[in-house]
């Protein structure tokens, strides 16, 4: 059995960047002129009003202040209220693996390796642009990657389900060198002309290369151990798909998009999470209290302070349990490697930290790292 490591990570940011005020501003007017057009119906009781935000209805609900998107023109169109991406031929890269391959070549620079040496790729997010060929194997072939390639999604815990996977493949030497690349184009399934849910998403790519400890160049985190659970939850759902068009009056249904019963998710991820951390720790022999780092899914900032509370046992330091939804929003799958990404610093050898993510499904991914 071979020791896997995390011996590069990379992220990429896209070049347009909304915030609250811009967002708010084109929420509402899409919002007064809907309620406008639908005056009758709301007196008549028949409608309901679209209501209107306010960016401290958003800092407030999520701790988000701007977020990061491939298209921000179309966004703020109160006519249209999505997004407007160019249309591509089949000889051109798809945008997933566009932006997928960015995040990559930073992760395989840090960690000194060439694309020819990668033995297996996983797409891992929680939205594919296409059903077929695989984006996995669309980026191993703009990479110019050897081995093989496939796509995974798992929601939000793609990206930490896909580093167990590659890990696993690393410790049983059946690869020495993965990718695990989550490019997240969130913008593209949000409904961003519904209130309770417009400013929740945000577009990045982050991608982390996995080898064996052994073959690492220089700094590089060891993968103790990670652990992955499911549990079946209809409170975050999206019904698009390829069947769609065989059913009648498809085309608008709000059920098309993200969904989400956000107190009934709050209610029931957290102790969940919880607890599979908790669980994950004490398997490993591990305190809670020796970690130096809790990297954790980017959805919501009450969510990650309650967390970082329930696991550490006290409020965490400044630091401990860095947050970059404020930037970013909710980036789905890449928010826990983004935090990785940018707050490794400070932490010395043999100190250990945990990457988590969670989601629909209901899903939940740890990984726990010791730097080397």
């Amino acid at each position: 059995m071979y020791q896997a490591a995390i011996t590069g990570a990379g992220v990429f940011t896209p070049p347009e960047r909304i915030t609250n005020d811009e967002l708010v501003a084109a929420y509402n007017a899409h919002a007064e002129r809907w309620n406008a057009a639908h005056a009758e119906g709301i007196a008549g009781g028949g409608i309901d009003a679209k209501p209107l935000s306010s960016a401290e209805f958003i800092f407030q609900a999520s701790g988000i202040e701007s977020r990061y998107v491939m298209d921000k023109s179309g966004l703020l169109d109160p006519d249209r209220m999505y997004p407007s991406l160019r249309p591509r031929s089949d000889e051109e890269p798809s945008l997933m693996a566009e932006i997928g391959v960015a995040a990559a070549r930073t992760a395989l620079a840090e960690a000194g390796v060439a694309a020819e040496e990668v033995d297996a790729i996983f797409c891992a997010a929680s939205n594919h642009e296409r059903p077929y060929p695989a984006i996995a194997v669309e980026i191993q072939d703009v990479l110019g990657a050897g081995g093989f390639a496939y796509d995974m999604n798992v929601a939000c815990s793609s990206a930490t389900f896909g580093i167990q996977t590659a890990a696993d493949m690393i410790r049983t030497g059946s690869v020495r060198t993965a990718l695990v690349v989550s490019p997240e184009i969130t913008s593209g399934h949000l409904e961003w002309r519904d209130r309770d849910c417009h400013f929740i998403f945000g577009d990045v790519a982050t991608a982390v290369v996995l080898q064996r400890a052994e073959d690492a160049q220089g700094d590089h985190w060891r993968i103790l151990s990670a652990r992955a659970a499911t549990k079946f939850s209809n409170n975050i759902r999206n019904n698009n798909g390829f069947l769609r068009r065989t059913r009648d009056q498809m085309e608008d249904r709000r059920d098309m998009q993200f969904m989400q019963n956000g107190r009934k998710v709050f209610k029931e991820v957290l102790p969940l999470v919880s607890a599979h951390i908790a669980d994950h720790l004490e398997a490993e022999g591990v305190q809670a209290d020796s970690l130096k780092r809790l990297w954790l899914h980017q959805a919501n900032k009450t969510m990650n302070d309650y967390i970082g509370r329930k696991v550490l046992g006290r409020p965490p330091e400044p630091g401990e349990q860095p947050n970059i939804l404020q930037d970013y929003a909710n980036t789905s799958s890449a928010g826990s490697i983004i935090a990785f990404a940018q707050h490794r610093d400070g932490i010395a050898p043999g100190e250990k930290g945990l990457i988590c993510s969670f989601g629909a499904g209901y899903s939940v991914g740890s990984v726990l790292v010791e730097r080397a």
